[in-house]
């Protein structure tokens, strides 16, 4: 796919994201992608970045790091005409089960990619998000938990045995937490604000049995920027890497971690997630040959979400 060097970031940009419908009022809306993309094109982004082909999940994949109850209980009640899931707060139409499916299938088309060295780094901007998925509950406007999977299909289709996530979003990714939480081949951190949603993510979570000491919390309170976020990931996650030495590094992008997002308090700004995703470049550069898939997570400030995407890809691009 990639024929120079303009081309070593892909974008997994799928326009069915667009059916996926909350409702009216709803702060994950199809207006987001349209943000993002919207944003992208006008910097003359996507024309630097190879476009990721889209492809459907099957249920295997789903099941990588989700029960098979839970999956057909999503499948079920999202085909059945609820608007609801019963397990949380995730608003869903008829649409919903097959934009998640895609989202999830197109994002490990990337990883494939980037795996077997046909991309550098990919930027995947699905929705709806994923990292409040727990293996067994739907929640936080999240269906299927997108890169947990990834970081599952990386290990079992690729061999993959070390895989860091990183997650900046403002709220705790506990469905991520949950899912790795005794697993030490999967290296979890999370900078968010504390106390907020979902009320997980304290400093003492850091792992039980083979996973002790593979998840890293770092509660900031409202209000924290750059100094607060910058601080802890470069005093504890970066000397955390050298030490795990991940041979793949995602990020759970939430840019709901950005000044004004109507659901966060932090501070951070355009040049703030640029900086943080240079970090994250030059740890998979060090310990994972540079293998680096960012995917979309919150954001809902739609100038701020369009704005802080343009930068998080203008640095996947020019590293």
């Amino acid at each position: 796919m990639r024929n120079n060097q303009t081309q070593a970031t892909g974008l997994l940009a799928d326009e069915i994201s667009l059916q996926h419908a909350s409702g009216p009022g709803h702060p994950e809306s199809p207006a987001r992608f349209i943000a993002v993309i919207d944003s992208l094109q006008t910097a003359g982004l996507t024309e630097r970045m190879a476009s990721i082909p889209a492809q459907r999940a099957e249920a295997g994949s789903i099941e990588l790091c989700h029960t098979r109850a839970y999956r057909e209980l999503a499948e079920r009640e999202i085909l059945g005409g609820k608007r609801q899931l019963s397990t949380g707060d995730t608003t869903v139409c008829e649409r919903s089960l097959e934009v998640s499916l895609r989202a999830v299938g197109g994002t490990l088309k990337a990883i494939d990619l980037v795996v077997t060295g046909e991309l550098e780094r990919a930027f995947c901007a699905v929705r709806p998000p994923g990292h409040h998925a727990t293996g067994s509950v739907g929640m936080g406007f999240c269906i299927f938990n997108t890169i947990a999977i990834a970081a599952r299909h990386a290990q079992r289709k690729h061999g993959l045995e070390r895989v860091a996530i990183l997650d900046w979003d403002v709220h705790h990714g506990n469905g991520t937490q949950d899912i790795f939480y005794e697993d030490g081949s999967v290296h979890f951190c999370s900078a968010h604000q504390w106390p907020w949603y979902p009320g997980t993510g304290a400093a003492n979570e850091r792992g039980e049995g083979a996973g002790a000491e593979t998840t890293l919390n770092f509660p900031l309170p409202a209000g924290s920027g750059m100094q607060a976020v910058g601080s802890a990931l470069r005093e504890h996650w970066i000397p955390a890497m050298e030490a795990f030495k991940p041979d793949l590094v995602l990020i759970s992008a939430g840019f709901d971690s950005r000044i004004d997002d109507p659901l966060g308090q932090f501070q951070l700004s355009d040049e703030d997630f640029a900086a943080l995703t240079r970090m994250a470049m030059e740890v998979a550069a060090k310990h994972a040959q540079g293998r680096l898939v960012s995917v979309l997570e919150g954001g809902y400030n739609l100038a701020g979400l369009a704005s802080a995407t343009r930068a998080h890809a203008a640095a996947l691009v020019d590293p």
